[in-house]
């Protein structure tokens, strides 16, 4: 087989990984919010056992990568393709570890009574998630503009994210376990907030591999 041809068809699967590691890590997070949302400490669980997976992805794919640069030794697009691809894994396994930072708030809150309805929290979630999904979309197919959108859906998050600590802080008193619940809720929020950051991460990632230049999402 043509050394380039076998290089390209390397590049297909590292993509291929790194997607199946994201709908791994999209998943996580949704079953993390959910299990908060309903104090299911069965959900809970099964994100924490999960975690060894995702970190297994991690390495395969940084395994993946440093075998392409050892075996191919990539001109410099190609091997600003292949770093961006670690990064990326790197950002998702920190995603994965919210979700179970997440899932064990659950776990500590068993037994308990959600203070209030959660609403605003799970928004915050899906508009994180949708984040994710754009920012690997943006990878797959090398799209700036997807890429720098992602700017102003961290804004929106940022914006959620302030009004739930300013609700919840409002309802603190005088009673401790009911300000230990919040404490918790306002912890769950800020993890969700880092979610949509990482995300930022990796259109900044593509927005340098395509265009040469680093721009910041996050401001």
């Amino acid at each position: 087989m043509d050394t380039r041809l076998s290089f390209h068809q390397s590049l297909e699967n590292l993509q291929k990984e790194l997607l199946e590691m994201g709908h791994m890590v999209e998943n996580q997070i949704r079953l993390s919010v959910e299990s908060m949302k309903t104090l299911d400490t069965g959900i809970a669980r099964k994100v924490v056992e999960q975690d060894d997976r995702v970190d297994e992805m991690l390495l395969r794919i940084e395994s993946l990568c440093l075998r392409l640069i050892a075996l191919q030794q990539p001109m410099a697009g190609d091997l600003r393709i292949i770093g961006m691809a670690t990064k990326i894994a790197v950002d998702l396994e920190r995603i994965a570890d919210h979700a179970v930072d997440i899932a064990k708030v659950t776990l500590r809150m068993s037994g308990e009574m959600l203070v209030k309805p959660l609403v605003d929290i799970p928004a915050m979630a899906e508009l994180a998630i949708d984040m994710l999904r754009e920012s690997l979309l943006s990878f797959t197919e090398r799209d700036v503009q997807r890429a720098a959108s992602l700017a102003e859906k961290d804004d929106v998050v940022d914006a959620l994210y302030g009004k739930i600590l300013t609700e919840l802080t409002g309802m603190m008193g005088t009673d401790l376990q009911v300000n230990r619940q919040l404490s918790h809720l306002m912890m769950v929020a800020h993890y969700i907030e880092r979610v949509a950051d990482h995300t930022t991460n990796i259109g900044e990632d593509v927005i340098y591999v395509v265009t040469g230049k680093r721009k910041d999402l996050n401001v």
